[in-house]
């Protein structure tokens, strides 16, 4: 049997939010954060460059991912790369997660949608649950939500075994039907109703999301994203 760290899916580290204190807690507002609430390339693909240049991944690394992309690949799809992280196989955490807050103000803060952020205080004036939910790496989306003072963190978590990476993530991975998991065991933890609920993804990786809530958004649709909303009735938005 694999051995790993647990590490409960988070209510960020600089942050002390006390869910039940929120005057409409029985509401939440799920975001995607790639391309819904950040414009441009993927946090992570930005990450990767961020430690390419620092010199803490290489050729060896890429070609790795490559190597594994290319034995896995069904058409058109970048799903089996996102679930594995071949990038920090064998790597230290302790080298890695400290670069995430300067990494985070400096390369991503600046890329928040204006629009994304309007949302995100309409809805904390409304005193619902904020909750951001990504495929993206936990200790990477962790100071972002603390930076915008977001309530809880459903990311992709790393596994450790031995103070290193495994190249793994611990299931459900947040992509898909994993997303719905994760929404499912929150709402049942904190007794959030979530057909008064509200979602905004932008792809199709987020159509279980949308499913699950009374109040789906569809935002700056990609991979025919726009089609499948139209076919389920669900409103489009095009954030800046």
């Amino acid at each position: 049997m694999r051995a790993h760290v647990a590490r409960k899916r988070m209510i960020t580290p600089s942050q002390k939010t006390n869910l039940a204190a929120h005057p409409d807690c029985r509401r939440a507002a799920f975001f995607d954060v790639d391309n819904t609430l950040i414009r441009g390339q993927a946090i992570e693909i930005r990450f990767f460059r961020h430690l390419w240049e620092k010199g803490l991944v290489g050729t060896s690394e890429a070609a790795r991912s490559l190597w594994f992309l290319l034995r896995h690949l069904p058409p058109l799809s970048l799903r089996p790369l996102r679930e594995r992280k071949l990038y920090l196989e064998g790597k230290r955490p302790a080298d890695i997660e400290p670069l995430a807050e300067e990494f985070i103000r400096a390369a991503i803060s600046p890329r928040l949608l204006s629009d994304g952020l309007a949302a995100l205080e309409s809805h904390r004036r409304a005193g619902h649950c904020l909750v951001l939910i990504t495929g993206s790496l936990d200790f990477l989306i962790a100071p972002l939500a603390g930076r915008l003072n977001v309530d809880r963190v459903l990311a992709a978590i790393p596994e450790r075994r031995g103070g290193v990476y495994t190249g793994q993530v611990l299931s459900p991975y947040p992509y898909g039907a994993g997303k719905r998991q994760l929404i499912e065991s929150f709402a049942e933890e904190t007794a959030i109703e979530l057909k008064e609920s509200f979602a905004y993804g932008d792809s199709p990786s987020d159509v279980e999301t949308l499913r699950l809530v009374g109040h789906p958004l569809v935002v700056n649709p990609i991979r025919g994203m726009e089609r499948i909303a139209r076919r389920q009735g669900w409103p489009i938005a095009k954030w800046k």
